[in-house]
């Protein structure tokens, strides 16, 4: 299973699946994050939290616990 949290700076990646229940899950998808999206990922903080990224036309940056929840191919 590869997360958005693996994914490298540069790559546009698809989303495959959000893991996760409740608020959080809930809070991901209001973002904008959900199933079949693409999501570039711009930039990672030096230490790795937060992640930038790219979806639907915006910018936002994912802290790296729920970076771990979204499944991308």
């Amino acid at each position: 299973m590869k997360t958005l949290r693996d994914a490298p700076v540069g790559a546009t990646v698809k989303v495959a699946k959000l893991h996760g229940e409740g608020a959080t899950k809930r809070r991901i998808m209001d973002m904008g994050v959900t199933k079949g999206v693409e999501i570039y990922v711009r930039k990672v903080a030096p230490l790795g939290d937060p992640v930038e990224v790219t979806v639907r036309g915006y910018e936002l940056s994912v802290r790296k616990e729920d970076a771990q929840m979204i499944e991308v191919e």
